[in-house]
């Protein structure tokens, strides 16, 4: 195990009796692909928003962007706590990831680029951005970016065996 890495959870109340633990290398890797991510927010008036989005896995900081009058990022100036999920489609096999933790806007413009190249990087030219005044600013307009640092990551392996693995973060 990476000494880095964090310390996993099996949680034996909802894993088969032979599952060990997903490996932090494996959430890393699945963090990482180009997929499709689902953000929860927090509406105004309390109810639960999902929207699906793409994301970039860099440094330890899930990112993700969105445009300034986007419904999650009016949900994120009220209520910066945020879960993301994602994973594999199927429902027997594979794994799905959650994370949760806290929203922060990223609006340093040497980061932003390092984070424009990893966006093009992993999900191709369509997603090229350039930078300017703190934001991504592309053919859509200006989408801020934010990064959320995990708190708490669970992993949901499928299939024989399946196992659910909690990491605390911080």
């Amino acid at each position: 195990m990476n000494a880095d890495a964090p310390r996993a959870e099996l949680n034996t109340d909802f894993s088969s009796p032979d599952a060990e633990p997903t490996s932090w290398a494996r959430v890393e890797e699945l963090l990482s692909a180009p997929r499709t991510f689902w953000i929860s927010t927090v509406r105004p008036d309390g109810r639960p928003h999902v929207t699906p989005l793409i994301a970039v896995w860099r440094d330890g900081v899930l990112h993700f962007a969105t445009g300034p009058a986007e419904r999650k990022a009016l949900n994120l100036a009220r209520n910066a706590e945020v879960v993301l999920t994602t994973g594999d489609a199927a429902w027997d096999e594979g794994c799905d990831v959650v994370v949760e933790g806290t929203a922060v806007r990223i609006t340093d413009e040497d980061r932003l680029r390092a984070l424009a190249g990893a966006w093009e990087a992993t999900y191709g030219s369509f997603w090229k951005f350039d930078v300017r005044d703190g934001a991504f600013s592309g053919d859509g307009g200006a989408a801020w970016v934010f990064g959320v640092a995990p708190r708490t990551v669970f992993a949901f392996a499928k299939g024989d065996p399946s196992g659910q693995t909690r990491w605390r973060l911080r």
